[in-house]
């Protein structure tokens, strides 16, 4: 469908940072670029805001989010306040086809190289993807759609505040990130769901903290 090839052009576009936060996404310009109707174009935006990766501005037509702290503190305080109890869920009602599908998450994400020279400074897209599917697996074992589409958008509002603010400097050195994500794999697996969104608490807290440079992750 050609709406969904320019769909995914536009987001890898906006994803690699191509276009810039707070940049115009102008629909004629990108119709000629991709030489696509208006309408074409027009569908891919409109899915684009639903996902959170694009704004559509009164009498201004669409335009990436621009960054600010507040957005990613924002963020970061619904991920805190959401995941952990969805996680609780996610290990009371998980059966065993749930947890092969983390234990096959955790394999997969750890044997996935974090940084491929090739892909710049930032995490290479392998990565990123089995690192989504890890937390995402973790948490579907709750059986609830509403909870899991909710995860599912501030996941990708997450990573792109996380692209943007990320810098060289403030990376996790790798074995720490497989030693958090190990320890939570296994806390899950544990099925004591107070052990479980805890290890997830002290986990989105410490990316925060990395990632703001505030130790208690403000």
């Amino acid at each position: 469908m050609l709406s969904e090839q320019i769909y995914d052009r536009v987001r890898d576009a906006i994803m690699r940072g191509e276009v810039e936060p707070g940049q115009a996404l102008k629909p004629q310009e990108l119709a000629a670029r991709y030489e696509v109707s208006l309408a074409v174009v027009r569908e891919a935006l409109v899915r684009l805001v639903g996902e959170g990766l694009a704004e559509r501005l009164t009498n201004r037509g669409f335009a990436v989010p621009a960054f600010a702290d507040q957005r990613w503190q924002d963020i970061l305080e619904a991920r805190r306040t959401v995941e952990p109890g969805v996680l609780r869920l996610s290990v009371v009602r998980g059966d065993l086809e749930w947890e092969a599908r983390v234990r096959a998450a955790g394999h997969r994400l750890a044997r996935t190289r974090m940084y491929v020279p090739d892909e710049g400074s930032y995490y290479s897209a392998a990565w990123a993807e089995a690192h989504r599917l890890f937390h995402r697996t973790l948490l579907d074992g709750c059986g609830n759609a509403v909870l899991l589409e909710t995860f599912d958008r501030m996941w990708t509002a997450s990573e792109l505040a996380r692209r943007w603010s990320v810098h060289p400097a403030h990376r996790l050195p790798v074995e720490d990130v497989l030693a958090q994500h190990e320890e939570l794999e296994r806390a899950a697996l544990s099925r004591d769901p107070d052990v479980a969104a805890g290890r997830l608490t002290d986990h989105l807290a410490a990316t925060a903290a990395v990632l703001t440079g505030a130790e208690d992750g403000s």
